[in-house]
């Protein structure tokens, strides 16, 4: 395999509830409505497809047959085989998103033969007085949330969090939860695709319709305890500072100001998402250049190479 930092063409999805910012901020080439970006994704129908170098045009699936030791990293292919084990986001909410759950690992495997849908959210810029929905306001129950659910008055017993930017959430599956209208985000998740929205304000679509419920899906999906979602973190300048350690992925925040030199074991791959600034690569391959709102695969046999740049960086791996 040709060893370069990997960057992929983005899928973009038009959302009912989604905006222009990924055009305006971004700098994607979406229309007005564009919800999400899904800048690296192995999900069934929406697989990346290289932008630039020696396996341009090539989509992730393909080279993962030929080269998933190579590409994910010895310890991860063991765990994972030849699938790409998580999904990159941008996501420019206009509006409210739905409140939503989304199932564990069991249940996902058990109902839809998928993974389960874990997340974080790294909140890139918020408008004034904007929130997010991050699970109960006190220790709820099924009964609670179907009756307030069935009265009209669910918002009453969900916690609702100012957000400004840099704040990260780390969502276990099972979290009840929606993105606040005026956010733009980068989302790290499981690949996983499945959601079970319970309650979308009622808004209908062009041809009048409401989108579909899951309510009772979401009944034995979902975690009534509280849940502590706002993760605290150092911002130490050119220092890799850790944010998120768990089971299904590894993020830190590197404030970049000049250049670091990295040097990793090849157990993973590790993926860059630039979510403020500019940022070169350097390694044997050469130099690349990558702007705000750009993610990178970093195969994990390259072992080293520098980063700089002036930019605020997210680094993910699996360890």
């Amino acid at each position: 395999m040709k060893i370069y930092p990997l960057k992929f063409s983005p899928i973009l999805q038009h959302r009912i509830w989604g905006g222009n910012k990924l055009s305006t901020v971004l700098g994607k080439p979406a229309d007005d409505g564009t919800g999400e970006s899904w800048e690296l994704s192995a999900v069934n129908g929406n697989v990346s497809v290289v932008d630039g170098g020696e396996y341009d045009g090539r989509p992730l699936s393909e080279l993962l047959d030929e080269f998933a030791p190579q590409i994910l990293g010895e310890k991860v292919s063991m765990r994972f085989g030849k699938e790409f084990p998580l999904l990159f986001k941008f996501i420019d909410a206009r509006e409210d998103l739905s409140i939503q759950v989304h199932p564990n690992d069991e249940l996902a495997q058990m109902r839809h033969n998928s993974m389960g849908k874990t997340e974080m959210w790294y909140v890139m810029q918020a408008d004034p007085g904007a929130r997010l929905i991050v699970g109960f306001k006190h220790k709820s129950s099924a009964e609670e949330y179907v009756k307030n659910l069935e009265d009209g008055s669910l918002l009453a017993i969900l916690d609702e969090v100012p957000v400004s930017a840099g704040d990260v959430f780390y969502l276990e599956a099972g979290t009840i939860h929606a993105i606040g209208a005026g956010i733009l985000l980068a989302e790290i998740q499981q690949t996983s695709d499945v959601t079970y929205r319970v309650y979308d304000w009622d808004r209908k679509d062009a041809d009048g319709n409401g989108r579909e419920l899951h309510v009772d899906l979401a009944l034995d999906a979902m975690n009534y305890n509280l849940v502590d979602a706002k993760a605290q973190y150092s911002k130490n300048q050119n220092q890799i500072n850790r944010v998120v350690d768990s089971p299904y992925f590894t993020t830190s925040v590197l404030p970049l100001d000049g250049s670091v030199d990295l040097e990793k074991s090849g157990n993973s791959f590790h993926v860059y998402m630039v979510v403020d600034g500019d940022m070169t690569i350097t390694c044997d391959a050469g130099e690349f250049k990558f702007k705000k709102g750009s993610t990178i695969l970093v195969p994990a046999a390259l072992r080293r190479y520098t980063l700089a740049g002036r930019a605020s960086v997210l680094e993910v791996f699996i360890s």
